[in-house]
């Protein structure tokens, strides 16, 4: 008979991060949600970036509560690079770090029914609807499923699988999917070329865990385009929060682990990332909650962003070699006095020690969304107070051809384009 200690076991939530301080706090609910299903083992979260505590900050603390192995769940609805990227390599390194320490790194939240779920009865409540006793169909109304939209095609193929599946339930007249993020169609353009279709009732869903910047730019944009159609009903859901149903998601995720149920004979987002790791595919997006990525594009303009629009607003004015002299800011080379490699210690990150020795010269960060120029992408956002971190991807003749709605402000609220 074994008398061998079973290892302390503990439950790590791990999330993007926000600047927008209610974005924080709505996180921290849904870790108080999965608290509540497992009252005897504790559960921590953190974030990459903007946010406090960052994941190695909650590692910590399960560390010091006595936990050995550790269930950490990406708090992500799709995979894309934070996390397929990201989280793992901040959860690699750390065990690398902590001879003993076993953390299993389970699955992004996908389409499961739960969440799916959640999302319609978010919808149903929009419309003042009971989600246990919904309609037959919705033929009288239009579904808009806002995505974030990022440069990982199977992320985006996702959100639209998603506003299928939801519509074949709901039974709505008509139904489309737009993006928030450096993908197409933007959520304004969006809007507007959908009107068309000539529904007098349409339902904006944003498919998003937390507000934040990213939702009030999306209700900027809902709502600047109500405002010029007045005899269109336009109805907004509420992203999904901690809705009972996300919190189940979350739970399923966790007893996939605990009970050994990771998906066989296929990669695991851990898997894959040392897999690539290894072969030399990967590339760090160095998200840390110290460190503010001034190129980031998901939580509005930096401080990086509004010293040096003007620059490429006048730039863009006098100059004989745009392309050169316009990006010489802007290009991913981050030469802008933030070059530290990953050499320092980070007593409260990682070091990567793990084999990708890349520093923060950024020479290869998102790389150029090869969509970049979609006459309803990200370009329908220059001029809007976003859109500064997406210079580097335009080329010069995009940026002559949108030179009239540059202005050099970054910091109004953005409106969709008219």
């Amino acid at each position: 008979m074994s008398n061998k200690k079973q290892a302390k076991k503990g439950i790590m939530i791990c999330g993007h991060g926000s600047r927008d301080k209610d974005a924080e706090r709505e996180f921290g609910l849904v870790a108080k949600g999965l608290k509540e299903r497992y009252p005897d083992i504790p559960v921590e979260y953190g974030f990459l970036e903007f946010s406090a505590p960052n994941i190695h900050m909650g590692l910590d603390s399960l560390v010091n509560q006595g936990v050995e192995e550790i269930y950490a769940i990406p708090g992500m609805l799709f995979a894309a690079t934070h996390a397929k990227n990201d989280i793992p390599s901040v959860l690699t390194t750390y065990e690398e770090k902590h001879p003993g320490l076993k953390i299993t790194y389970g699955r992004e939240l996908g389409l499961q029914d739960d969440m799916i779920e959640a999302f319609q009865a978010r919808i149903y409540e929009s419309l003042c609807l009971d989600p246990e006793n919904p309609p037959e169909n919705l033929y009288d109304t239009m579904l808009v499923v806002v995505g974030r939209g990022t440069s990982d095609t199977s992320a985006n193929a996702e959100a639209a699988k998603l506003t299928r599946i939801v519509n074949e339930n709901m039974g709505f007249g008509w139904a489309d999917t737009v993006y928030s993020g450096v993908t197409y169609p933007s959520v304004g353009v969006g809007l507007e070329k959908l009107l068309k279709l000539g529904f007098k009732r349409i339902v904006v869903a944003p498919y998003f865990l937390f507000t934040g910047r990213l939702i009030k730019r999306i209700q900027g944009y809902v709502n600047k385009v109500a405002e010029a159609n007045p005899e269109i009903a336009f109805v907004q859901a509420h992203y999904l929060s901690d809705h009972t149903k996300v919190i189940d998601a979350f739970q399923h995720r966790v007893e996939e682990i605990m009970q050994g149920e990771l998906p066989t004979g296929e990669e695991t987002l851990m898997s894959s990332f040392k897999r690539r790791l290894a072969a030399g595919e990967v590339d760090i997006h160095h998200h840390h909650a110290e460190f503010v990525d001034p190129q980031d594009d998901t939580q509005g303009p930096s401080e990086f962003d509004t010293k040096h629009f003007t620059n490429l607003v006048q730039s863009l004015d006098h100059s004989e070699k745009k392309h050169s002299v316009l990006l010489k800011h802007h290009d991913h080379s981050h030469d802008h006095g933030h070059s530290h490699s990953h050499a320092h210690d980070h007593s409260h990150s990682h070091d990567h020690s793990h084999g990708h020795s890349h520093d923060h010269s950024h020479g290869h960060s998102h790389g150029v969304y090869k969509h970049i120029g979609h006459p309803m992408g990200p370009r329908t956002m220059i001029g809007e107070g976003i859109c500064c971190c997406f210079m580097s991807q335009f080329t010069d003749e995009i940026l002559e051809e949108e030179k009239n709605k540059i202005d050099g402000d970054c910091s109004k609220t953005a409106f969709a384009h008219r």
